[in-house]
């Protein structure tokens, strides 16, 4: 029995899974960690203890867990939190935290100064992508203004995935999926680098393209050393989170979605020619000839957490769910908007700011957790009433992360966006489709055989609801009627 390995750095925690080439799966593990939030619109990650630190502390809890020889595993495969931005010196340390993907905001002045000097639909044409906070383009360009002397150090620049490959090969790779987040700097149309649109950093700072399941080096004796993994054994070049969660799914044929509930809401649709639009995202896909078009939400798992550790320390997740269950839909009139990071699509407002409106004194913790859900949920509407406005709406929406073990957010979500969603059975996530992409860069399966692997257990379907008839129109005037409030507190 051979089998492949799969980890995944996620914006709270590190999770593993060893699966044998059948998609058995021969042991699972996991490590928490923190997102460091300095100042606010802010998000960053130490590379060396939250994903390195991680990486190794899992691989080790998996090998000791499962008695598996490591020279029986066959290839390893890692994703993280994506697109980050890390500069690294000639001799690949970090020389700063790791500043995450889309909740990290800090880059907006260098957003407006791009756009003013390349031109919008310049940026839309070559990249595929406005510039967002989900950009890496602008980040770099704010270490380069804010932290000149870093810069001036900088020999690569590299996301959470590729500082994970680099460590265990001593190769500079990333896969074409995470670097069309990399605008201004990345060309859909001949999927390279360039530099003909902005002087942000010289090209060969970057590290080389690659597709994600290729094969991007082996494990060097330091690497071996550390993880207890076997010196030479296959490393893909990986991929961000999201994208393996998709994978884990079965999301694969053009039309079908991946709904992830997780930290934050993310959104991945296969498509078979590019889906250009300024509220959404878009990249190749994972393999050659295939499309993406992405969405995201800034806080949604985040803000179930907060909601837990500042007004419900006594309570876990489980109550507070069976708490909101008790709430009507709804939740008695009362309205969230989830903005508590900004947002990201399909407004892409870093000044939006979060609230509850229609409170009085009859509310109650539940009605309140309820909103948060249902507000997340309506989030989650406006991005494919966007789809469907680009005649873009899914075939098949394929649900996964944590979220799913919560009905109400689940049902409220197919309610509110008028869509059935399918729950496979394999709930790991991205470190199973990890594994998977190992086990397809070796050979070892197909790509339409995650459908085997991890086939579908249940399906929820859309209900009519008169509440979110009336208040889902609302929630989006709430948000227009007070951005220039939240704007003036910005």
């Amino acid at each position: 029995m051979t089998y492949t390995l799969g980890i995944d750095i996620g914006t709270f925690e590190t999770k593993g899974a060893l699966v044998a080439h059948d998609g058995s799966i021969a042991a699972i593990a996991s490590r928490p960690h923190k997102m460091i939030v300095p100042c606010p619109g802010w998000a960053e990650h130490r590379a060396d203890e939250d994903w390195w630190g991680d990486f190794v502390h899992v691989t080790k809890a998996l090998l000791a867990q499962s008695g598996i020889d490591p020279k029986d595993i066959a290839a390893v495969a890692a994703s993280a939190i994506g697109p980050c931005m890390l500069p690294v010196d000639g001799a690949g340390a970090p020389l700063m935290n790791g500043v995450l993907y889309g909740v990290d905001t800090r880059a907006t002045a260098q957003i407006a100064a791009l756009n003013a000097a390349i031109g919008e639909d310049v940026i839309l044409t070559h990249c595929g992508n406005a510039l967002t906070s989900q950009s890496v383009g602008p980040k770099i360009l704010w270490l380069k203004e804010a932290r000149p002397d870093l810069f001036a150090r900088t020999a690569k620049v590299l996301t959470s995935t590729s500082y994970l490959t680099w460590k265990l090969t001593g190769e500079y790779v990333i896969d074409h999926y995470t670097a069309a987040n990399f605008s201004p700097l990345y060309d859909v149309g001949t999927q390279g680098w360039t530099a003909d649109l902005a002087d942000i950093l010289p090209i060969d700072r970057l590290p080389r393209l690659m597709w994600s399941t290729e094969i991007a080096g082996r494990i060097t004796a330091r690497a071996a050393r550390e993880t207890g993994l076997a010196e030479g054994t296959p490393v893909t070049c990986g991929t961000i989170d999201a994208a393996a969660e998709a994978v884990s799914v079965g999301v694969q044929s053009p039309g079908e979605m991946m709904l992830m509930y997780g930290s934050t809401v993310f959104i991945i649709q296969v498509t078979a020619t590019p889906v250009r639009d300024p509220r959404l995202w878009y990249a190749p896909w994972l393999f050659p000839g295939l499309h993406a078009s992405m969405a995201g939400l800034a806080t949604s798992g985040t803000l179930t957490r907060w909601f837990r550790d500042q007004l419900a320390r006594d309570s876990d997740f489980a109550t507070l769910a069976a708490e909101a269950a008790a709430s009507p839909k709804g939740a008695k009139g009362l309205i969230c908007l989830p903005y508590f990071s900004g947002e990201r699509t399909p407004i892409h407002d870093p000044f939006a700011k979060g609230a509850f409106f229609g409170l009085d004194l009859t509310h109650t913790r539940a009605d309140l957790f309820r909103a948060v859900l249902e507000g997340i949920a309506m989030g989650t509407a406006h991005v494919f009433d966007t789809y469907r406005e680009l005649a873009a709406a899914p075939t098949r929406v394929l649900a996964v992360g944590g979220g799913t073990q919560n009905a109400v957010w689940l049902q409220a979500t197919s309610d509110l966006a008028g869509t059935p969603q399918s729950v496979c059975g394999k709930t790991m996530g991205a470190s199973y489709g990890d594994a998977f992409l190992a086990a397809v860069a070796i050979g070892a399966a197909r790509p339409e055989d995650i459908t085997r692997w991890n086939p579908v257990a249940r399906t929820v379907t859309p209900e009519a609801v008169p509440a979110y008839d009336r208040q889902y129109p609302l929630w989006k005037r709430l948000y227009l009627q007070t951005r220039d409030i939240a704007e003036g507190l910005a």
